[in-house]
């Protein structure tokens, strides 16, 4: 199964990016590696990874924010993002899943920890990719149609091109209009039920949903969760 699956690895310290890359393609991956954050979207976009192992502490660009630039590309909505970093911090985990992260690994890993981990957000990409193709295309209301095989979202007569936590966040909301989702369902349908995420991450990013769609769709259910209204 592994040798179908293409890794990238980013980080500045070349004895880390040796030693993963050593370790990961003994299990048979395909790994690219790059030492920067400009150097890893340049990658990303030419060779569409399934999985990106992501420093958080670089120069220039820092790995958040090129999570984020990552996550802007339609041709990584799928890809797995990791952080792998020795910052341990709660602010660093928000920011991090913020940005779009899917999990966050903790270094120094041992081999066989880090491959399990791998594995196991390898069978999350197979996972999105199943839903994709069994729910439906397109979701629409009156003035907003979120387009999934695209990956854009149509306000109006403009195309909007959201994260794709952010995205799958408003798809989950427009399946069931006035349906009423719970912190717990949104939690485990975006994020998955193996990654750790604070309570506030959730929040921001209907927040930031809001401030791209207008605030009229997305409705505070206190105490409870959020629903779509039309």
């Amino acid at each position: 199964m592994s040798h179908s699956f293409k890794l990238l690895l980013v980080d500045d310290e070349p004895d880390i990016l040796e030693f993963l890359s050593y370790n990961l393609k003994k299990e048979g991956y395909e790994v690219h590696i790059a030492n920067t954050g400009k150097e890893a979207l340049k990658i990303a976009f030419e060779i569409a990874p399934h999985l990106i192992l992501l420093d958080v502490m670089m120069p220039e660009i820092d790995g958040v924010e090129t999570c984020e630039q990552l996550r802007l590309m339609p041709e990584l909505h799928n890809t797995i993002i990791a952080f792998l970093t020795a910052r341990s911090e709660d602010y660093s985990q928000i920011a991090g899943f913020e940005a779009g992260a899917d999990d966050y690994i903790a270094k120094p890993i041992k081999p066989k920890v880090l491959q399990s981990r791998i594995k196991a957000l390898l069978k999350r990409y197979n996972v999105n990719n199943q839903n994709n193709t069994t729910i439906e295309s397109q979701y629409k209301n009156s003035n907003l149609v979120i387009d999934k095989e695209r990956h854009i979202v149509i306000n109006g007569n403009e195309e909007l091109i959201l994260p794709r936590k952010e995205f799958e966040l408003l798809a989950l909301l427009m399946s069931k209009p006035d349906m009423v989702f719970t912190r717990d369902q949104i939690f485990d349908s975006v994020w998955g039920d193996n990654v750790v995420v604070g309570d506030r991450t959730i929040d921001v990013h209907i927040r930031k949903v809001r401030e791209k769609i207008g605030d009229n769709y997305i409705r505070t259910i206190k105490g409870i969760g959020y629903k779509f209204v039309g």
